[in-house]
């Protein structure tokens, strides 16, 4: 029997919820879910592999195919998980009625992280009032690149939720939810991946994306780094700030 581990804490359910759900779509692989209970996550221990172009390849491909399960809206969390998501120690809010992406991307995953920064002292009334143009024009449609069909997101897709093994990537510690496509692959940019050209080349020619969307990273770097802003501060306000700056550049 291999070896497994239980990880503690209150949103083992959701975790759990999240991983069926990506399993479901015959996409990426995921760490299968054992047990979910009171007592925590039951999983099994992942072996770990050297990553390779190879599989880096297969990657982008399989997450294609995750990506083209779909939701039923933008902000929809996994089935049976009522209420907001978690994203690290966060809440991630869920969005309970459709609404176009721009709109959701800017009330759901913008504004409330800035407020929570503003309020913490780590944004200014300046900084703020960036955020606050890049949500208007979200919300008004005039940031190039929207889509109309929701894709089914990991929603917390860092290097450190990538596992290498030797049957290829498994992923870990999903925030999953309906979202833009581009968004996961902003955050695989964001803190550094073995290979990622390879994996970026293969989602981009297994899936199709809006046009420009290289050029749109900063945009989807928002959400990840007001949610490192809020709960470290530092050089994270910077970053959020030069992504937004970048953002209305588009």
């Amino acid at each position: 029997m291999s070896e497994t581990f239980l990880k503690r804490g209150p949103h083992a359910r959701l975790e759990a919820a999240g991983l069926r759900w990506l399993a479901q779509a015959g996409g990426v692989a995921v760490c299968p879910v054992l047990r979910a209970d009171d007592e925590g996550l039951l999983l099994p221990r992942i072996e770990r592999t050297a990553p390779t172009a190879a599989a880096a390849e297969a990657f982008g491909r399989d997450l294609a195919r995750t990506h083209a399960a779909g939701a039923d809206r933008f902000g929809a969390p996994p089935p049976g998980v009522d209420g907001p998501g978690r994203i690290g120690a966060l809440e991630l809010p869920s969005a309970t009625s459709p609404q176009p992406w721009g709109v959701f991307y800017a009330e759901l995953r913008v504004r409330p992280y800035v407020r929570a920064a503003r309020d913490a002292g780590t944004l200014s009334a300046a900084d703020v009032a960036l955020f606050d143009a890049v949500c208007d024009r979200l919300a008004a449609g005039e940031v190039p690149g929207a889509v109309t069909a929701p894709a089914r997101l990991h929603g917390d897709l860092w290097s450190g939720n990538v596992l290498w093994s030797p049957r290829g990537v498994v992923l870990i510690d999903p925030a999953a939810h309906g979202g833009h496509p581009e968004t996961d692959l902003a955050m695989l940019a964001l803190f550094g991946l073995p290979h990622l050209d390879r994996v970026l080349d293969a989602r981009a020619e297994a899936g199709p994306l809006p046009p420009g969307w290289r050029r749109r990273v900063p945009l989807h770097q928002l959400h990840p780094l007001l949610v490192h802003t809020v709960l470290f501060g530092g050089g994270y306000a910077g970053q959020a700030v030069r992504a937004a700056r970048d953002t209305l550049a588009l």
